[in-house]
């Protein structure tokens, strides 16, 4: 059996590789169906992904994770639980927002605790900036939104500051409580969880 990027057996179907990475992908390309995508920026081990995708089957989901090892165990989590709307493409979130997602393809993003680089030296690597944020108005649907969780308030603050800086969003009351919980967020949140929702209200350009 052909396998993806190391992945064995039935799992390996899970996994989206594109042919050609230098160019947006089409939505029929990776799913089987019509319908509203969603995208879970940073998927990690798939819990939120697969909790999502067992909870709105009338939806397709896209898992976008860098870590070969994360994307492996991600693609058995949705194998196992034997769910037909969910993928996993195995990228930098940053690249395939910009590159490889359609423009006003997507419904909601989903960023949970992205990496906050709290080290000063580091900060300038985190993923929410205004060009980011740039890249997800252009792919989302008009009203589309994004739903960001952090545990990191300085990360939050930086956040918000970013989100001011971009009209083409206004901020909505985020998932409170959440549809779903990442493994990180059950096995490491213990203290406050700052939650922020985006709408696209300007026209996809």
């Amino acid at each position: 059996m052909r396998q993806k990027g190391g992945i064995p057996g039935a799992a390996s179907a899970v996994e989206f590789v594109p042919a050609n990475y230098f160019r947006p992908i089409a939505p029929a390309e990776m799913f089987s169906r019509a319908a509203a995508i969603e995208v879970d920026l940073g998927c990690g081990d798939g819990a939120y992904l697969k909790a999502l995708a067992g909870q709105k089957q009338d939806r397709n989901f896209l898992g976008i994770e860098r870590l070969r090892g994360r994307v492996h165990s991600a693609c058995h989590k949705i194998q196992q639980a034997d769910l037909g709307n969910a993928r996993i493409l195995c990228v930098e979130i940053a690249y395939a927002v910009a590159h490889l997602l359609p423009p006003h393809s997507i419904a909601v993003f989903h960023l949970m605790f992205p990496d906050p680089w709290p080290k000063r030296r580091h900060q300038h690597r985190r993923l929410v900036t205004v060009d980011f944020l740039a890249s997800i108005h252009r792919a989302l649907i008009p009203r589309g939104t994004l739903q960001i969780a952090t545990d990191q308030r300085d990360y939050f603050r930086q956040i918000e500051s970013v989100a001011a800086q971009s009209p083409q969003f206004t901020p909505i009351s985020a998932q409170d409580p959440p549809a779903a919980q990442s493994t990180f967020e059950k096995r490491f949140c213990h203290t406050s969880i700052y939650r922020l929702g985006l709408r696209n209200v300007s026209d996809v350009t």
